[in-house]
């Protein structure tokens, strides 16, 4: 008899090792529906000296990286240090529907309160229906909207800023 897979995804912190997995759940899950950038190359390296392991959460199935987070200082200055900013979330789309992304936005907002934030942000754009109802279910509000903000496939799209309070 075959074990069955586990059902409890795992978070942890990203190492450097884990550079080709973060990759490979970027390159999966790159769409026009929530990417402002071009895709990048499948080689493309992930942690550079704005980007380092520190900065990611990584979401484990059965010992496999299904999923990441991104979460950085939003504004590199003193009175800005209560706030963070998710700059990055991908879940394997054979992942989804297992709350992987909640596991990973709990995560994100754990782990920056622990470190003495008092507030988290992020932006997506306005058509990313999925990711705006995700982050709504995880307490997220609307802070405002930056009108035809990013020019995408020969449209104008929204950009939404959105926010709580980790409290």
């Amino acid at each position: 008899m075959s074990a069955m897979p586990s059902t409890d995804v795992i978070i942890r912190p990203a190492r450097d090792e884990d550079e080709r997995a973060i990759r490979a759940v970027d390159h999966a899950v790159w769409s026009p529906l929530s990417e402002v950038s071009p895709r990048s190359s499948a080689d493309a390296p992930v942690f550079d000296q704005d980007h380092h392991p520190g900065q990611y959460l990584l979401a484990e199935l059965d010992g496999r990286v299904v999923g990441y987070v991104r979460q950085v200082r939003e504004i590199p200055l003193p009175s800005n240090a209560h706030v963070r900013q998710i700059q990055g979330l991908g879940v394997l789309p054979e992942a989804r529907g297992r709350r992987v992304a909640d596991a990973l936005l709990a995560a994100a907002c754990e782990a920056a309160r622990a470190d003495g934030a008092r507030r988290m942000t992020l932006r997506v754009l306005a058509h990313n229906t999925p990711a705006r109802r995700l982050y709504e279910r995880n307490g997220f509000q609307v802070l405002g909207v930056l009108p035809e903000h990013f020019l995408l496939e020969g449209g104008y799209a929204d950009d939404v800023w959105m926010g709580r309070a980790l409290d």
